[in-house]
């Protein structure tokens, strides 16, 4: 008889369901900044003010060119009185008569009062970030036009809303700037949902229903719309019913495996169906264990994590799905797993895509420094959790941002989510979570290193400029995975904000360096950063391997991954010939290596790869995405060299004594060199000078060398100083061979025990460089706490004076560049090449601009001179720390000899090619 009776309901699902109607939706506005309708609209302070004209909606007035450009820390940001009034015409469509009509607005900055046909469609809504609806079946016209009127405050009346959303470090726009739309619901219909779908396989709704009805059933299907387990219903009482399920070995959801499924909810009166509704939903389940960490379908997080804004230049807060796929996409390129939203809830779309390409999300109520009032505060948590509950991709509550938590609506969270979610307070030790920001390395007061509260900084190592970010992360990362109480962290923060000033001639403004502290531009270009936190989050790590002789093929690896196995990876090899551009390729079998184990990778390389220049490893993940590329270089600086440098001439070397220089002419270059110093002061050819002077200049120590004598040895010119321990214990020789190539040799000692620079100084004037192309790692600069993201191989790259986070010509020019063997320099008259011998050497570009903020913890530091070669450079801070306390990595240099012995000082070896067929 029961089976009976299952079986009659099942078909009565199949047949019934299919008539029910669904929710049925008509835009107003377009449905994003790919997709507007114009409105008509006044604004009443500002640009383009006190007369009517048309806007695009959904936008942001600002950037539609009205009223005032607001960054939250201006004076007028909170008592500034502009509106827009906004006007648009509408007819509904007939066949609706018979159903009840909401008006909803995703999202309107920041009180919004609505009228329909001249009436209240209710009272005013505050609060700029959430979904909010009126029923305004009574007040429309069936076969007429209807007209929709609103008025929008860019500022609230609501001190709290003010404090909670317009004093902020983030620009604060106007206008409705999510879509506004019509929805259709037969009068008994399914009002809200809310899902709990379990790793185990256990499933829980909550269903609301408005109306009459006598039960609601619930069918899965998987992504290819196939059915999945039976149907199961629940029978409403009082309006609202409880379904409870289980479903045999479903595919769980996680960030690696985002596996969706879609659940249909029928509703029932007299056995028809009269309303359906669907939802997209993942199985998992996150709990928090307390002094432990947090666990997703039975596994321990680590989550790494970037800030985001809802934020293009030309749209600012109005966005599109393309959009969210776009920085979706740039996050898990960097091997990103989670998102935290700062500092309110994003648009629908954004978390479907994070649902869809796996990403954890931590989902924020606005409150920046400030917090709403609990009337506000409740209704706006109910809102936020309506619009975002059922999203598989968030595991984790924030009540506000930095002191912006309003403790009374803390209960609420779990009174209004069905799976009880963990709630946390960023920069608070809160409900077991230690989410301090900005917290120096080695801090040890507190939680991070002596407490028991699950550390995990939902903002560190904020990214001003070009610190932050990949400049200290391998240092925060390598403790973050020691530590067992550590969840993981998210930087600050994801793009750079820089808005299109329409009254400014469409510049880019990021308000100074307030909006400069994205991984990627305003259109996302990506800085060093970028490419340093793909390395660095990688979930494949190599371990350091050195190509030697005896390289046996084998590479230590280890798995970073929670929940895949590295068979599910690719590897793939290549070796390359930098000069002939030979290239072999292979691929490497994928070994079983279960997650957080290591193993080893096995590289079945040909018997003359040492004739290669530089191994590439591929790991491409299971959705054939590119983890990252790591390059093993084989041939070593001084062979490359030997190869380069030219000693034979047909012509010898002469020396002549001139006034205060020895000059010196082999093959038609002429070098002049103080008698004094033995410093180089001109070159010359048979085209004419070359400004490459000044040199060797040591920095940070003493250009001490001294009694500098001339000789021949053989058919080579040597210019050397003298070593005296006291007064000349930097020594230099000048090797000039009859080709016109010119060696260098330096020995030296640092004049400190701690220091930011090591290393020799030229001159040349910025003004005549063009490029430079260069055998070492790159394209991007690097610092000494940013050495990853780079690939070893040939460069080129054309002058630019690129301020990192103000101007976005990537990758930057000048600044330190890593593992050099030669470079030419590319200038507006003639090239010259300079080579080395030494492994590690840091090519020095010159300067970018010296900056800092008040704190003086953001200083890039360079040292005198325009062209350096160097053994030690400094590391960068961020805006909240500097260098050195952001790590070890970010330390001075540090080179320890008091008693000045020649056998244990630097030594770098340079060749200078200036000959005119460079």
């Amino acid at each position: 008889m029961k089976l009976t009776l299952i079986l009659s309901f099942i078909l009565l699902m199949l047949f019934s369901s299919v008539r029910a109607q669904q929710t049925e939706q008509l835009y107003l506005s377009g449905t994003g900044n790919d997709h507007t309708v114009k409105w008509d609209f006044f604004c009443t302070g500002g640009m383009n003010s006190g007369k009517w004209s048309t806007i695009s909606v959904p936008s942001n007035w600002e950037l539609q060119g009205f009223g005032k450009y607001d960054y939250g820390f201006s004076k007028d940001s909170v008592r500034g009185k502009e509106q827009g009034l906004y006007k648009y015409n509408f007819k509904v469509p007939a066949g609706w008569k018979e159903k009840k009509i909401n008006i909803v607005f995703e999202g309107s900055m920041t009180d919004t009062e609505v009228k329909i046909n001249g009436k209240s469609a209710g009272a005013v809504h505050q609060g700029a970030f959430y979904a909010f609806r009126y029923d305004i079946t009574a007040l429309l016209k069936y076969g007429a036009d209807n007209l929709l009127e609103a008025k929008v405050s860019k500022h609230s009346a609501n001190k709290s809303v003010n404090e909670a959303e317009r004093k902020a470090d983030f620009w604060l726009f106007g206008g409705i700037f999510r879509p506004v739309y019509l929805e259709a619901l037969p009068l008994p219909h399914i009002e809200n949902v809310a899902i709990d779908a379990k790793a185990d396989g256990q499933f829980k709704a909550e269903v609301q229903v408005a109306g009459n009805a006598d039960e609601v059933a619930v069918q899965l299907y998987t992504v290819d719309g196939e059915k999945y387990g039976l149907p199961f219903e629940g029978s409403l009482k009082k309006g609202s019913a409880v379904i409870n399920g289980i479903f045999n070995s479903p595919k769980l959801w996680s960030s690696e495996f985002p596996n969706l499924y879609k659940a249909t909810f029928t509703l029932y009166k007299k056995n028809k169906a009269i309303h359906t509704l669907s939802k997209k939903i993942g199985f998992r389940t996150v709990e928090v264990k307390e002094r432990d960490g947090i666990y997703v379908n039975g596994v321990k997080m680590k989550f790494k994590g970037v800030n985001r804004h809802s934020f293009r230049p030309e749209s600012g807060r109005t966005l599109s799905k393309k959009n969210s796929i776009e920085d979706v996409e740039l996050m898990k390129e960097m091997n990103m797993n989670a998102v935290r939203m700062s500092h309110y809830p994003p648009d629908g779309h954004f978390l479907d895509v994070c649902d869809s390409l796996g990403l954890y999300v931590m989902d924020e109520l606005a409150g920046w420094h400030g917090h709403y009032d609990t009337p506000t505060g409740t209704k706006l948590v109910k809102e936020m959790m309506r619009h975002d509950l059922n999203h598989a991709s968030i595991v984790i509550w924030a009540n506000g941002n930095e002191g912006g938590h309003n403790r009374e609506l803390d209960p609420l969270f779990a009174q209004e989510d069905i799976q009880k979610r963990p709630v946390v307070h960023p920069w608070e030790d809160f409900n077991g979570f230690d989410t301090q920001h900005y917290r120096e390395y080695n801090y040890g007061i507190g939680n991070y290193r002596h407490g028991h509260s699950i550390v995990m900084p939902t903002e560190f190592l904020h990214g001003m400029s070009d610190g932050g970010h990949g400049a200290g992360l391998e240092d925060y990362w390598n403790d973050m995975l020691l530590n067992p109480l550590s969840a993981g962290g998210f930087l600050w923060d994801f793009a750079d904000q820089g808005v299109v000033r329409t009254d400014k001639n469409n510049t880019i403004d990021t308000d100074g360096n307030r909006g400069a502290d994205g991984i990627v531009g305003p259109y996302h270009e990506k800085e060093g950063s970028f490419f340093a936190i793909k390395e660095i989050w990688s979930p494949v790590f190599f371990e350091h391997r050195e190509m030697t002789a005896g390289f046996d093929g084998v590479f230590n690896i280890e798995n970073r991954y929670h929940f895949a196995n590295l068979n599910t990876c690719q590897f793939d090899w290549k070796l390359l010939n930098l000069k002939t551009k030979e290239e072999l390729k292979g691929k490497s079998t994928a070994p079983a290596v279960k997650p957080l184990e290591k193993g080893r990778l096995t590289v079945g390389l040909p018997v003359n790869w040492t004739s290669f220049d530089v191994l590439y490893i591929t790991a491409t993940d299971m959705h054939g995405k590119e983890l990252y590329t790591r390059s093993f270089p084989i041939t070593l600086p001084k062979k490359e060299a030997l190869m380069l440098v030219k000693k034979e001439g047909t012509s010898g070397v002469t020396i002549a004594e001139r006034d205060s220089l020895f000059t010196t002419t082999a093959n038609g270059v002429s070098l002049s060199f103080s008698k004094k110093t033995g410093v180089l002061r001109e070159v010359r050819n048979k085209k004419g000078i070359i400004p490459f002077t000044n040199g060797p200049i040591i920095q940070e120590g003493a250009t001490n060398f001294r009694n500098i004598s001339h000789r021949m040895e053989g058919q080579n010119l040597i210019i050397e100083s003298s070593f005296d321990r006291k007064e000349a214990y930097n020594t230099l020789q000048w090797t000039v061979y009859p080709s016109g190539m010119l060696k260098l040799n330096v020995k030296y000692f640092p004049a400190e025990y701690q220091t930011n620079f090591i290393g020799l100084n030229f001159s040349f004037p910025e003004d005549q460089i063009k490029g430079v192309e260069y055998m070492g790692r790159g394209p991007s600069r690097v610092w000494k706490n940013r050495l990853k993201g780079n690939q070893f191989g040939i460069w080129k790259k054309d002058y630019n004076n690129t301020e990192t986070g103000e101007t976005w010509v990537y990758p930057e020019f000048k600044g330190y560049h890593s593992n050099v063997y030669w470079c030419k320099f590319i200038t507006k008259d003639q090239p010259f090449t300079v080579i080395t011998e030494n492994e590690d050497i840091f090519l020095r570009l010159f300067s970018a601009a010296w900056k800092t903020d008040q704190w003086h913890n953001y200083e890039p530091l360079f040292p005198s001179g325009d062209i350096s070669f160097m053994h030690g450079i400094p590391g960068i801070g961020t805006k909240t720390q500097r260098a050195d306390r952001s790590g070890p990595m970010a330390m001075k240099n540090i080179f320890y000899d008091y008693e000045k012995d020649p056998a244990r000082a630097l030594n770098m070896t340079l060749y200078f090619d200036f000959s005119t067929n460079n």
